[in-house]
């Protein structure tokens, strides 16, 4: 029902469609913009013609899932975390014919924000100041936890998946794609906090400011590797908690 873990890494590259603004699909979706390119397939922005509501759309690649197994994982796993506020809502699946292939694509609900990579890419010194840092981490940690308390892993933690927008001292996130077929071991739960840990490191600067920073915090950026995270962060709601009462004496 699965690729597996290295198969679906070595996926993450690449545009393949190439569906041009205002391209009809289905019949009833009209193509606004493509968000991002994956060999595993590409995310568009479609509004329903019928409506004029905007939607996500996950399309899978033919070459790496030609029997739809991947996206009917995905669309299981996106319902089973339907009620967590940083998964996008799904909504339905679709296929339609490309050159001659049958192409799944996943429908989800819409979110108004920015790619965390463009969002970073604006900021002065293109980073986040520790503070700005660790609210944005927070948010991440507090989203995780409630895919985490439901059993499932996320599996795919990485800037170019997130999408954020400011609100008030923090931000709203959310999580644009996943991994299907995890078996939600205790590795995977944790292979979750260490790339939430790797996200905020790069986002505050990465190497080029760790000598700088506040002792608690190059402490939080060394969690990120796994021989010191295992036993202390198993969780995102580890994660969240140890933010919450992060000493600075």
């Amino acid at each position: 029902m699965s690729m597996s873990p290295t198969s679906y890494r070595e996926a993450r590259q690449g545009a393949q469609f190439n569906f041009t603004p205002g391209q009809v699909l289905a019949r009833k979706y009209e193509v606004l913009d493509r968000v991002s390119a994956r060999a595993s397939g590409e995310l568009y922005r479609l509004s329903e013609q019928a409506t004029g509501i905007e939607r996500t759309a996950k399309f899978f690649s033919p070459q790496v899932d030609p029997k739809n197994r991947i996206a009917g994982a995905c669309a299981l796993k996106m319902h089973r975390l339907r009620h967590c506020d940083i998964q996008v809502q799904y909504r339905t699946q679709e296929t339609i014919s490309v050159d001659g292939r049958d192409v799944t694509f996943l429908v989800s609900d819409f979110f108004q924000g920015e790619e965390l990579p463009k969002f970073i890419a604006r900021q002065p010194g293109a980073r986040l100041s520790v503070f700005e840092g660790l609210h944005l981490l927070h948010a991440l940690a507090i989203g995780v936890d409630q895919v985490h308390r439901l059993g499932e892993a996320h599996g795919d933690l990485a800037p170019d998946n997130i999408v954020l927008r400011r609100r008030g001292l923090g931000f709203r996130v959310k999580l644009m794609d996943l991994k299907p077929g995890l078996q939600s071991r205790q590795e995977d739960f944790t292979s979750d906090v260490q790339e939430l840990l790797q996200i905020f490191h790069q986002i505050i600067g990465g190497s080029k400011t760790y000598v700088s920073l506040p002792a608690p915090v190059k402490a939080l950026c060394n969690l990120r590797r796994k021989s010191a995270s295992a036993p202390k962060l198993r969780h995102a709601g580890d994660l969240r908690l140890h933010l919450e009462t992060l000493s600075w004496t």
